[in-house]
């Protein structure tokens, strides 16, 4: 019977002896939306927020981590090889899962504010965010063609790795800015914001940034991929149109 009345005294000391979540991101963005029209020549998304405390600043200083990532999708790699004199497809890897953009920002070295078990475990750096299971028996070297596939992402703008591009004021305020390309694929980007101390996260947030065509690319948008016939034949009669009033007007200026 006292046991019975020591229980609920019990659950209330074990309930206030658990650790309160001493730190955790309050999160701005400059916009959640990014629409893509016939102008759009890429966009910059500015990133803010704080760090909300339970407890005062301890003196292990903080880090940011903050990753923006667009749908991923398996992605064939070719390597092209000389043979006979002419260059070609030698071997191909298929990549299981890659984002069509990923961009990783960080208040200072990428190796110095995260350890490579939590990169693992979150995977935040641009390695990790690929993933690549498998490859042909005749192929020993396939994370070369992973490497390739960051090289020419990186080349074009989709890869970014911005090591100390994250501004942290006063252990608090945290800004930075992602630029856009233009050829962006449609789709929910899943934006993250890690806080890590001795390259431990501590806390994390997560949330989207929709990017919609709109206007006219939203309309042939969605007529090549719900009415592909009838989006073939608007294709068509637009060429046959463009060729005809091409040769009319060569036929004007032959005659003038």
């Amino acid at each position: 019977m006292r046991l019975r009345h020591l229980l609920p005294a019990l659950l209330l000391w074990l309930i206030a002896a658990l650790p309160l979540r001493a730190e955790e991101v309050v999160l701005g963005l400059s916009t959640d939306r990014v629409a893509i029209t016939t102008s759009f020549d890429g966009s910059e998304i500015l990133i803010f927020g704080a760090v909300k405390r339970e407890k005062p600043i301890q003196e292990i200083p903080l880090e940011i981590v903050i990753t923006v990532a667009g749908p991923s999708h398996p992605v064939l790699v070719r390597r092209k090889a000389h043979r006979y004199g002419i260059w070609i497809n030698a071997h191909a890897v298929t990549v299981d899962s890659a984002p069509s953009f990923y961009a990783v920002a960080t208040t200072g070295p990428l190796k110095e504010v995260l350890t490579q078990t939590e990169d693992l475990r979150h995977r935040i750096s641009i390695d990790r965010a690929i993933r690549s299971v498998g490859a042909p028996f005749d192929v020993t070297d396939s994370e070369q063609y992973t490497q390739a596939l960051i090289r020419i992402r990186q080349k074009e703008g989709l890869y970014q790795e911005l090591e100390g591009k994250v501004a942290l004021d006063q252990q608090t305020l945290f800004r930075t800015a992602i630029d856009m390309p233009a050829d962006l694929t449609e789709g929910a980007y899943s934006t993250r914001i890690f806080l890590t101390r001795e390259g431990r996260v501590v806390s994390q947030y997560e949330t989207t940034i929709n990017v919609r065509k709109v206007g006219l690319e939203r309309w042939l948008y969605v007529l090549s991929r719900q009415h592909a016939a009838l989006y073939g034949l608007l294709s068509l009669a637009i060429a046959i149109l463009a060729g005809w009033g091409a040769s009319a007007g060569f036929s004007l200026l032959r005659d003038r």
